[in-house]
């Protein structure tokens, strides 16, 4: 339980999936915590809605369907009740182009609340406009500190304007107990896992949304090379995961003639995941755009060297080139290919490899993301909260409106 005289804090998310929920509970320890969710359900990620497991005061928007599907004046409508009626000392503003996340501002202004900015964007996750970028440094300036995933993150929340010494990090985090446990449960008993699972005895393994942006075409062509110099007993390919390109690539997988070592798994819900982890020989995520990559934290908690995308927000904070893993550019297939081939060979230290990536993402648990709030809130705190006039709050309010709640 938080002392007594801790601060009240919302924080909203669209979905409590069970990343969302093992932070919120890692803050609740440090802080009266009111988790506010958009929806039970996600038109992204086909998350079963998990009940029992908060250890917060937990509200829901709506309880049919996605927050998607509503329009943005009844989401800013229930995004203010619930604000009002959880009257918190702090709200925690997701992103900047959110319905819900300006609502929040704008709630905050409204009440004289101070306003934590939430933050995995990158300078380079997308084309960056001049005008696009002015509307985020003027919202930007009406929060009162950040907290965000790591190096490349905090550079862009301070480009935009955020006070260096008002940042802070910790925000990407998934409970490596689980995954570590679940993992090391798989291994001591990895034939009856392989054969629940019908997984092959030796693997690389791929956990992503099946969209363009996970670059899974090219990981085939690089897996196909890979194949057809490696040999005696290579390595299997298991992707997890669902979405519109997956004809496409099965199709792809047949015409290269890998269809018999790519093992096309589905989507798979939170609890069967660290199986898939722990009997795996290596992870690889080489997406050509993400922020963080929350599944590069999965893997090294359950002990998996990675390859990783220079294009990943988590590379330069998780990865240290040859200890744990390494980073690839995710347009050269030659170079995912050779990464491939390090990983399977007789020659890599894979316990090695495992040990260090622990390590490393020990740092990254929902316990940071608790103390990296905190210290995000004392120093919002430290200074008066802002009520800004008229004319910026209409602005906001508007902005509100023509955004969508899908933030695009």
């Amino acid at each position: 339980m938080p002392p007594s005289s801790a601060p009240r804090v919302a924080i909203y998310f669209r979905m409590f999936g069970p990343y969302i929920l093992a932070r919120l509970n890692g803050a609740a320890g440090r802080m009266a915590v009111i988790g506010i969710e958009g929806s039970r359900r996600s038109n992204a990620y086909a998350w079963e809605p998990r009940q029992g497991e908060e250890h917060f005061e937990r509200r829901t928007l709506f309880q049919e369907g996605s927050v998607d599907e509503h329009p943005p004046r009844a989401v800013i409508a229930a995004v203010r009740a619930a604000l009002d009626d959880a009257d918190p000392d702090c709200v925690c503003v997701m992103g900047w182009s959110y319905t819900e996340a300006l609502a929040t501002l704008g709630w905050a202004l409204d009440r004289r609340r101070h306003a934590i900015l939430l933050s995995e964007s990158t300078a380079h996750d997308a084309v960056r406009t001049g005008w696009r970028e002015a509307i985020k440094r003027w919202i930007v300036g009406l929060c009162d500190a950040a907290l965000v995933g790591g190096q490349p993150q905090r550079a862009y929340a301070e480009a935009l304007g955020m006070p260096a010494d008002r940042i802070f990090l910790g925000y990407d985090a998934v409970d490596n107990d689980f995954f570590a446990s679940g993992a090391a449960a798989a291994r001591a008993d990895a034939a009856a896992q392989r054969a629940a699972h019908a997984l092959p005895e030796r693997y690389f393994l791929a956990s992503c949304r099946f969209i363009e942006k996970k670059n899974l075409a090219r990981l085939l062509d690089a897996f196909a090379a890979y194949r057809a110099a490696a040999g005696d007993e290579p390595w299997d390919l298991v992707l997890i995961g669902d979405g519109t390109l997956r004809p496409a690539l099965e199709q792809q997988a047949a015409s290269l003639v890998i269809a018999d070592a790519v093992h096309f798994k589905g989507f798979k819900q939170y609890d069967d995941l660290p199986a898939y982890y722990g009997l795996a020989g290596g992870f690889v995520h080489v997406s050509t755009v993400e922020q963080w990559g929350l599944v590069v934290n999965e893997a090294m908690a359950a002990g998996l060297p990675v390859i990783v995308s220079r294009s990943c927000g988590c590379v330069v904070d998780l990865v240290e080139e040859g200890a744990n893993g390494w980073a690839v550019d995710p347009f050269d297939t030659a170079a995912i290919t050779a990464r491939l081939a390090a990983l399977a060979s007789p020659d890599t230290d894979r316990a090695a490899m495992s040990a260090r990536g622990q390590s490393i993402i020990a740092a990254f648990g929902p316990g940071r993301f608790g103390d990296g709030l905190a210290q995000a809130i004392a120093a919002a705190r430290s200074q008066p909260a802002r009520r800004r006039g008229a004319l910026a709050r209409a602005a906001l309010s508007l902005l509100a409106l023509r955004s969508s709640p899908s933030g695009k």
